[in-house]
């Protein structure tokens, strides 16, 4: 539990506000944002860094709704993107272009000239094939692209091998040793400025030791390229910092920044670049759903909720832990080993599983915690299930910040096709 994510009288609060009255108002499942916590995360990370140069871009594939990236922007923070459509709701939402990282393997050529005329500030290149695809949409469009090379270090991050991004068989990144070729060749192209330096080796990280070592070894590619006439100006050491999911300790936003910033006090003229999105955003959002049946067998007992993989995928995906709570405390009855599962026709699909929970009746509410990180903006319409409503608790106001989807929703922009009857007829024979 948080400040923000309390007990009160044995009614669980989002802030001010009641889970069950959040539950009545705008159904379940349901994501529910602490504002408060989200700013206070963006805060801490900022206050952390304090006078060293430094930028934070927001990982906007964490949870992306605009709402959220408004808030970013009334920091005066930037975005780091992975996608064109990410890129539309970065500007859509405030966050100025000049204050974007392009990130990601695969940049298509509509993608480029995009962010082009958006105007952003670094495109983060993962290949030779890349450099040479921007150097020429930029060339016909008469303007420079500014560039940094995501460099691959091959550091053991520690953390779920899904989301490790840094070791050597990764698809991310140029392996070290490649780069000062590619950094040399780009040099060479007018349409393209070397402005920076890129690596992330992945996310969900407990210990700080990752970082300073990934750190140490760009500091070292970075004075042999500026050996070479290559000056560096920023430093994107991309972000990764983990979150506290079950009995995780990881390090504060402080101890963090204390960790990172003794590796690159020598570094002059050199801003870093931070792409933090879990802890921020990681632990300001619960899921709410509600209990449909106890369902009791020979070797289990399942408790089947209406939250399911579709709407929070990293249980199934990466056997993750999240926290699982009553919203009521009051009159809690004995603890029992269940599995929690949703209505998806997977046997993969589960939130919790041989998990001790106080037992829960049919009708109830439960809390999955941890939700805000890749809960929203990985689910998915699998079983042609509507996607959740997510509200924002901010300033003891809730508001609806994404609509419930319909059944409608579910076929916008399919069609039915115009069968002649002949065809009919065929298809009946």
């Amino acid at each position: 539990m948080t400040d923000y994510f309390e007990y009160k009288s044995g009614i669980l609060h989002v802030e001010d506000i009641p889970v069950e009255k959040l539950a009545e108002e705008y159904g379940t499942p349901l994501f529910v944002y602490s504002g408060a916590n989200f700013s206070k995360n963006l805060k801490e990370l900022e206050a952390a860094f304090g006078d060293v140069r430094h930028l934070l871009c927001y990982s906007v594939k964490a949870a992306s709704n605009i709402s959220l990236l408004q808030k970013v922007a009334s920091f005066g923070m930037g975005a780091d993107i992975v996608s064109g459509g990410e890129l539309y709701r970065a500007l859509k939402a405030g966050i100025p272009s000049g204050r974007i990282v392009y990130s990601g393997v695969g940049k298509t050529a509509q993608e480029m000239a995009e962010a082009l005329d958006a105007g952003i500030f670094m495109f983060n290149l993962e290949s030779s094939e890349e450099m040479h695809l921007l150097s020429v949409i930029a060339e016909d469009k008469r303007l420079v692209a500014p560039i940094s090379f995501r460099v691959n270090p091959d550091v053991d991050p520690l953390t779920h091998p899904y989301i490790a991004t840094g070791l050597k068989d990764s698809k991310f990144g140029i392996p070290i040793a490649e780069a000062p070729f590619l950094f040399a060749e780009a040099k060479k192209i007018p349409s393209l400025k070397i402005i920076g330096l890129d690596c992330h080796i992945g996310s969900q990280l407990t210990s700080t030791e990752p970082f300073t070592d990934t750190v140490k070894i760009l500091i070292q590619l970075m004075g042999s390229l500026r050996e070479e006439g290559i000056n560096i100006r920023y430093l994107d050491i991309g972000g990764g910092l983990g979150i506290n999911y079950s009995n995780e300790v990881p390090p504060t936003a402080f101890e963090y920044a204390e960790a990172i910033t003794k590796v690159t006090k020598q570094l002059e003229n050199v801003t870093l670049i931070l792409e933090p999105g879990r802890s921020v955003v990681g632990n300001s959002c619960i899921l709410v759903t509600r209990v449909i049946y106890n369902k009791v067998t020979p070797a289990k007992h399942f408790v089947v909720v209406d939250a399911a993989m579709n709407d929070l995928i990293r249980p199934s995906l990466y056997g993750s832990y999240h926290k699982i709570v009553p919203t009521n405390q009051l009159g809690v009855l004995p603890t029992k080993k269940v599995t929690v599962v949703g209505p998806i026709c997977e046997s993969g699909d589960f939130l919790a599983k041989d998990r001790d929970l106080p037992e829960v009746l049919q009708g109830e509410l439960v809390a999955i915690f941890g939700a805000g990180a890749y809960g929203f903006s990985m689910s998915s319409n699998y079983n042609s299930r509507p996607r959740a409503a997510e509200v924002l608790v901010d300033g003891g106001v809730a508001r609806l910040i994404r609509q419930r989807e319909q059944y409608e929703d579910l076929i916008n922009g399919e069609s039915l096709l115009e069968t002649p009857e002949d065809d009919i007829l065929g298809a009946k024979l």
